[in-house]
């Protein structure tokens, strides 16, 4: 197991390299950056637009300019942002705490409620509740999630129309006057602004997940070695949970790879319609005005945490699997 880990190892040095310098020459092939912009601006001097171009490397050739980029990240340094006009980590960093107030719930509310249901869809097929889930799931595979945040909004404001209360806020992260709440209050204010975030957050992913771990457990259920399991005498729950379920959730334990890049990723479109400052709107605002040390910069973090996330789920399937084994 020593010698497979110090192998991935050294296999993500060369994939580091590889991914980080095609995802920066992506970004340099678009047209124009963040000075271009400015050159718009008649306040801007060309001598000025010259001076920053130099100070920031922009005027030399791609490789060199990726280097000078790679010898800052060494030193954990992702870069300076020019819209903000401050260091990048500096900037994402806020941006991926408020985002993680809806990743880490959704990601625990997700599997807590996708896994049983898979199971129970698998254990009782074509009944009512099967039925009742998998029409939901489809449903839920069909409305993209920003269309649900939409009409969550929308039922939402008719409730407060009709009835004068507001269940839930509609957008943002806090109500006015939070700097002046009391922490306990602040964490409150922000718990009753999450609550439909994370339930639209974690909708789609309930319905394609559940439909997996129900697929996976009929195919499961099906083997020679469940009947024999049963043929032994082995009462239900254990011929469920001990052999089915375990070898159903491997495929699952191969996708957390994907959870620790999703930490900073935010919740997509989610975060737009509802006005939550988390890191997609601000990622959108750094494509839109050409911010090229925040793209590069949030992109090589999520890659370090796909490539650590990808070598831990390796090592939790030799132990959830022990006829895995690693040479």
């Amino acid at each position: 197991m020593t010698q497979y880990i110090l192998r991935r190892v050294l296999y993500l040095i060369p994939t580091f390299f590889g991914a980080t310098f095609l995802a920066f020459l992506i970004i340099q092939l678009a047209p124009g950056d963040y000075l271009t912009q400015m050159e718009l601006d008649p306040k801007v001097t060309p001598e000025t637009i010259a001076r920053l171009r130099s100070q920031f490397g922009l005027d030399q050739p791609i490789y060199v300019q990726y280097l000078l980029w790679m010898n800052n990240l060494f030193h954990l340094n992702l870069g300076y942002s020019f819209s903000y006009q401050a260091p990048v980590l500096e900037v994402i960093w806020p941006r991926v705490v408020n985002s993680m107030w809806i990743v880490i719930p959704s990601t625990l509310l997700l599997y807590l409620v996708a896994i049983p249901i898979g199971v129970y869809g698998a254990v009782r097929p074509y009944s009512f509740g099967d039925k009742l889930f998998s029409f939901l799931a489809y449903v839920g595979l069909s409305v993209p999630s920003f269309f649900l945040a939409l009409i969550a909004i929308y039922v939402l404001l008719q409730i407060k129309f009709k009835t004068g209360v507001l269940l839930f806020p509609v957008g943002g992260m806090t109500s006015s006057g939070f700097e002046q709440m009391g922490r306990l209050e602040q964490i409150k204010d922000i718990l009753w602004h999450l609550v439909v975030p994370v339930l639209l957050a974690t909708a789609n992913d309930i319905a394609g997940l559940s439909r997996l771990m129900r697929g996976q457990m009929m195919e499961v259920l099906g083997q020679d070695y469940i009947r024999t399991a049963r043929a032994k005498g082995l009462s239900e729950r254990v011929v469920i949970y001990k052999h089915a379920f375990r070898n159903a959730v491997i495929p699952f334990v191969a996708t957390l790879g994907g959870l620790l890049p999703s930490l900073i990723s935010g919740a997509g479109f989610i975060e737009v319609v509802m006005a939550w400052p988390g890191i997609t709107p601000f990622f959108l605002d750094a494509i839109a005005n050409q911010d090229l040390y925040v793209i590069a910069g949030f992109l090589t973090v999520g890659l370090v945490l796909l490539l650590l996330g990808n070598l831990l789920s390796d090592l939790l399937l030799a132990w959830v699997d022990p006829r895995i084994r690693y040479f």
